[in-house]
């Protein structure tokens, strides 16, 4: 899912509390931090300020000037990767972490049990039950594996802010820590920069552990300021608009250093970056 489910963010009521698991699901502490084993691996770090493109449909324009690309992983062959490397890009893999979609090669390795509801807007793609890290730590790390054999840099993992949708599950905001501090510590073992996609709530207490942002609409949504601790920490913010005129955000991108540009919904080649 490209779109964020965020597109309804400001009718929804933040989510702070921290629940029990329910269902007989593991938890896992939200003050989990990254081990040293992790902390001590090499990986791309990107700088704040990066040009980026993003493309997750049609044919791969590698002749876009931007410094990162940003691509399916399922998708997009190892050549693709290599050509892009040859041109000097930086590639990150996209690959939804908080959702299985339907049509994808390894959809028979999520159980039922943790698979929720449909997601809005997309038919084909479900919710998990992200308090299940003993079974999705192990997918998401054969995920990797692929990402990483493809010569892939980094890694964007989508779907990260379920405990605030109608997912199924009775998620907190607790779990939700848990589980992408899970991503970001898997990707950095595996040798991956790791992006926080969305879940701007939760950005305090993520920041150190993700290497990058991604956020589509915050100039829309007027929540462009929330993604600031990333710039502090010198860590971009790959950010898209759908529907303004660059006009309308690219000077306040500008002013808070996010790598801006405007693209379709369908997230082809097509792309206009803040001049």
């Amino acid at each position: 899912m490209a779109l964020r489910y965020a597109v309804l963010a400001l009718s929804l009521v933040t989510l702070a509390g921290c629940g029990g698991t329910g269902g007989g699901a593991r938890d896992v502490s939200a003050h989990q931090t990254t081990p040293a084993t992790a902390q001590a691996a090499s990986w791309w770090r990107p700088k704040a300020g990066v040009s980026w493109q993003w493309q997750l449909s049609g044919k791969i324009d590698t002749s876009v000037q931007a410094s990162v690309y940003d691509i399916d992983m399922f998708e997009t062959p190892k050549s693709t990767v290599t050509a892009l490397h040859g041109k000097g890009r930086k590639v990150i893999c996209y690959v939804s972490a908080g959702s299985v979609e339907q049509g994808r090669p390894d959809y028979t390795s999520f159980p039922k049990s943790v698979i929720g509801k449909k997601l809005d807007g997309w038919p084909k793609e479900r919710w998990l039950d992200i308090r299940r890290l003993d079974v999705l730590q192990k997918i998401w790390a054969k995920r990797l594996d692929q990402c990483k054999a493809k010569g892939f840099d980094g890694v964007e993992p989508d779907n990260v802010d379920a405990y605030q949708a109608d997912s199924g599950f009775p998620l907190t905001a607790k779990q939700q820590l848990a589980f992408n501090r899970m991503l970001a510590r898997v990707a950095h073992q595996k040798g991956l920069a790791v992006g926080l996609k969305n879940d701007l709530d939760q950005i305090p207490s993520l920041v150190k552990d993700f290497d990058f942002a991604v956020n589509e609409q915050c100039a829309e949504y007027k929540e462009c300021s929330t993604l600031k601790p990333f710039i502090a920490a010198g860590k971009p913010v790959f950010h898209a608009e759908y529907n303004l005129p660059l006009s309308r955000f690219c000077p306040e991108s500008k002013r808070l250093r996010l790598s801006s540009i405007k693209k379709t919904l369908d997230l082809t080649a097509k792309r206009q970056a803040c001049p």
